[in-house]
């Protein structure tokens, strides 16, 4: 392919992925698979690199994201991003109208719009591309994030149809409740502090420092605020669908509203509605549609003198505080929890409500027997927000934070600049104990199939195991002996476990539960230093030096190796014949030939094992699927393959590959 070719085919598919990740993201209307698309997206990739004279910023390749870490830079808002004032009542709103129109003797409309709760940008485009993206920080100045908005497949790169030749436009980058809900469980699952609320989740991923992993967390935006000159259109909304023309999302929701009764109809309406939607909202804003007339009424120091923003009070309920009862979790940290009398809260009965940590119950001044008012933060934890302090009985006994583990009476740590406290008996404090090894025997983790939590509460309380090598030891009458536990389970469990003895090296290391270390830190470091005990030997400068690992998981990983339990443990699970070096990448190959492919493997092989199988498809950029759908791009057969699977691949029109044919496509 020559230069005038590759030209010709590049931009060619930059329009098509362009217009395919409209149509998906925007539209909700698919005209290709997702194995066509990443075919497209592989090929410009593969372009692109041949061909770098045409790298371009606003490629749709460059949404992937980089692990390149960036220090962001201040930029200065070209137009100062000012707040809304806040009113909580109807009232409120129509004083607004009176102070308005005392302003003004134009007839008007007003645009009502939904308040989306995330975290304010402004985007810059000029001649149709997207060339900054500015958080709102002071209102004078914020930070240049525009490495990490073109990670997220709702802002456009280039923009299509009749736009102006620079403008602005403000909106909000969000997190959708369901990747919320999965941030949290990975984030407990490594002993970090879960997110409050979905809007400190998103700024918090808006401020990575490392744009692949904000591609990961799957934000969304809507806009709502277009600025510049000679702009199309006099009113704010009729921008807006410009907008939506151009390319960007806009909240369909959004509506014009020629007076109060309007204006609180559409109150109340989404008062109701807003629990539906798939992100969160805190409010109505309410604007005078003409963008002329928003000019000449200006501004206070503060906020607009031509918009308002309404505020949802958030559902709240009073009730009694019974007790604070503490959780002690697989890493140690004790979370204390609020036992209260049931009460009706956003359509489920409460009956416990987080206090996070010692620092919260602290700052609410709680007392035994307070009557306190809960709401649902976030639209999803309950949470305590205030006491009703003039209802309190004298006699209350103040709330006092633990100072020994509930479980094992062990002295409570806190180390410097963190709100938890944890216990530190992590080799002998039953929780963590059985944590740990629930967490071994994951389906991430070692995916020991038949043991599940109550199995191993069993065997633990029989004191059969007590720490993950022991269930390499067990035996088939240690098992047959449980209760409702036949032979035909107990050998289940046990070819699991010596099937588990294949699993690589860094799902092993993530078993191992330390502190901090999930998934992508074990893959890091298990690929940067190939071995166990090059990991347990490693200085902290050496740990730093390695991508995504800072100070504070560097030193939980120098604490857990040095300590002479963990070490014996090492030394066991060795003999036990589990894999603590990596597979070799030489043996397995590492490219990029795979990547955008989803496959999925079944049945057995001659070669290779199923996870070696897996680590190459990884290492080769390819995704491991877990089950057969419309978006799986290969099944790889082996042996013994279950015959309603293999139907089904064939039903789905999914090509069926051997494990040679799979080697043969990275060659």
């Amino acid at each position: 392919m020559d230069l005038q070719q590759a030209a010709e085919r590049i931009e060619f598919l930059r329009k098509e992925l362009d217009r395919h990740n409209y149509n998906y993201y925007i539209l909700n209307t698919p005209e290709i698979d997702d194995f066509t698309f990443d075919q497209l997206m592989a090929e410009l990739i593969g372009l692109e690199k041949a061909f770098p004279r045409f790298y371009h910023s606003a490629s749709p390749s460059q949404r992937i994201g980089s692990d390149i870490n960036q220090e962001f830079q201040q930029v200065a808002h070209k137009y100062q991003m000012l707040s809304l004032s806040n009113t909580y009542s109807e009232e409120e709103v129509q004083e607004f109208d009176q102070r308005v129109r005392k302003l003004t003797d134009e007839d008007f409309e007003y645009v009502c719009e939904l308040k989306f709760d995330g975290s304010s940008i402004s985007l810059t485009y000029e001649n149709g591309y997207l060339v900054r993206a500015v958080t709102r920080g002071d209102g004078q100045k914020g930070d240049d994030v525009t490495a990490n908005i073109k990670t997220i497949k709702t802002i456009p790169l280039q923009l299509k149809g009749d736009y102006p030749p620079e403008f602005e436009i403000r909106g909000e980058i969000l997190l959708p409740f369901s990747v919320f809900d999965q941030l949290n469980r990975e984030r407990e699952e490594i002993g970090e502090q879960p997110f409050a609320n979905v809007r400190n989740a998103a700024s918090g991923t808006l401020k990575l420092q490392n744009s692949s992993v904000v591609a990961s967390r799957k934000l969304d935006a809507y806009l709502y605020y277009v600025l510049g000159n000679n702009l199309p259109d006099d009113g704010h909304l009729e921008l807006l669908q410009h907008a939506a023309s151009w390319g960007f999302k806009i909240s369909e929701h959004t509506r014009k509203c020629r007076n109060l009764q309007e204006i609180f109809d559409f109150l109340h309406e989404w008062n109701i509605k807003r629990k539906d939607l798939p992100v969160a909202t805190d409010g109505v804003v309410i604007k005078i549609n003409s963008t002329r007339l928003q000019q000449e009424l200006g501004y206070t120091a503060k906020s607009p003198r031509w918009a308002i923003a309404y505020k949802f009070k958030a559902e709240q309920e009073c009730t009694t505080l019974i007790s604070v009862s503490y959780q002690v979790g697989r890493t140690g940290a004790i979370t204390p929890v609020a036992n209260l009398e049931p009460v009706l809260l956003s359509g489920t009965v409460v009956k416990r409500a987080t206090l996070h940590n010692a620092d919260v119950i602290q700052n609410l001044d709680l007392h035994l027997g307070d009557v306190v008012f809960v709401e649902k933060g976030g639209e999803i934890i309950p949470k305590i927000i205030r006491v009703d302090l003039a209802s309190r009985h004298p006699l209350n006994e103040r709330v006092s934070f633990i100072t020994h583990c509930p479980e094992c009476n062990t002295p409570l740590v806190r180390q410097e600049g963190e709100s938890a406290w944890y216990c530190p008996n992590e080799t002998g404090c039953p929780p963590q104990l059985k944590g740990k090894l629930e967490h071994f025997i994951g389906r991430k983790s070692m995916n020991i199939d038949g043991l599940g939590s109550e199995t191993i509460d069993l065997l633990f309380q029989n004191k059969l195991i007590n720490d993950v090598a022991d269930l390499y030891d067990l035996k088939g009458d240690d098992l047959i002996s449980l209760d409702r536990m036949g032979e035909k389970s107990a050998a289940r469990i046990l070819d699991s476990l010596e099937l588990s003895r294949n699993v690589p090296f860094e799902r092993v290391l993530f078993a191992l539960g330390i502190r901090y270390v999930g998934e992508t830190v074990a893959k890091k470091l298990a690929r940067e230093l190939k071995s166990i005990d090059r990991i347990a030997n490693a200085a902290l400068e050496e740990l730093t030096g390695i991508e995504e690992i800072g100070q504070k998981i560097a030193e939980s990983i120098i604490i857990w190796f040095n300590n002479d339990q963990n070490k014996l443990l090492i030394e066991r699970l060795k003999k036990q014949g589990l894999k603590f070096e990596i597979v070799s990448e030489q043996k397995l190959g590492a490219t990029e030939k795979l990547k955008g492919l989803s496959i999925i493997i079944s049945g057995t092989f001659k070669k290779f094992s199923r996870d070696e199988i897996k680590t190459f498809i990884e290492l080769n950029g390819g995704k491991n699927a877990t089950s057969l759908s419309s978006k799986t791009n290969y099944l790889v057969a082996g042996d013994n393959i279950g015959p309603s699977k293999l139907g089904k691949a064939i039903k789905l029109k999914i090509s069926v590959i051997s494990e040679d044919e799979l080697l043969e496509l990275t060659n």
